[in-house]
């Protein structure tokens, strides 16, 4: 078996779309590395899995050894600085606002494809929750962190009075949130929404009690709003 000791420390991008999983072993799929993203490897166990941090959202999982041939080694490092961290930042708010439409268009044409929802998903046409929201955002350059909880602290919390179409829509408990959608206006919002809830895929909904079963099922769990502001780190 070839030796995976030469791929620690590296910086590596993505030849093809990876599944990123929870453990060495290839159960639980926890996020996908889409075509061209960077990843790092942080260590190795016994030759069989690396355990990889992703350079754009600092996203940690397990990709198998069987995929190592689908990497390449960067040239150059990706700078995963934070903008509030960042003296050079990519994105203005303007210009974040300026592709707000080509977000919400990302998340639509995606709903007219075949797909169902998966957890970890990030690569069409399959998606979970905040993948989607991810991948919409990452579509024109803006990086997102990974989770719903995430995201929600990452952005700029807003109230409902504020609302406008391409902000995000928090659900989940008091303590955390677990859900995630893109608003588009007039109390409706698209998401990737679980089998569980009454629905596997994406589908769009509404903020209100007098929805059908899967709205008033999110409504009952809404948290709040936030508003992207800025974008995790660039090339």
């Amino acid at each position: 078996m070839v030796s995976l000791q030469k791929f620690l420390a590296n910086e590596y991008i993505c030849q093809t779309n990876l599944n990123i999983y929870d453990t060495p072993s290839g159960e639980g799929l926890v996020t996908q590395a889409a075509t061209g993203r960077h990843l790092q490897v942080v260590s190795i166990l016994e030759d069989r899995a690396m355990e990889v941090r992703l350079c754009e959202d600092d996203y940690p999982g397990w990709l198998l050894a069987k995929d190592l041939s689908s990497l390449k080694l960067a040239d150059s490092k990706y700078n995963a600085i934070a903008p509030a961290r960042s003296q050079s930042f990519a994105f203005s708010i303007a210009e974040i606002k300026s592709q707000l439409p080509k977000v919400i268009d990302f998340t639509i044409q995606a709903m007219q494809q075949a797909n169902y929802y998966l957890w970890g998903g990030t690569v069409a046409p399959n998606y979970d929750c905040s993948g989607l929201m991810q991948a919409a955002f990452k579509s024109v350059g803006v990086w997102l962190p990974r989770d719903a909880y995430q995201q929600e602290a990452f952005t700029q919390k807003i109230s409902f009075e504020e609302l406008l179409p391409g902000d995000l829509v928090f659900f989940g408990s008091t303590e955390k949130a677990t859900h995630v959608g893109l608003y588009l206006g007039e109390a409706c919002y698209i998401h990737s929404s679980g089998q569980k809830q009454g629905r596997n895929g994406i589908g769009i909904d509404k903020l209100s009690e007098q929805g059908d079963e899967v709205s008033k099922s999110y409504y009952q769990q809404l948290r709040g709003f936030g508003r992207v502001m800025s974008s995790y780190g660039a090339h």
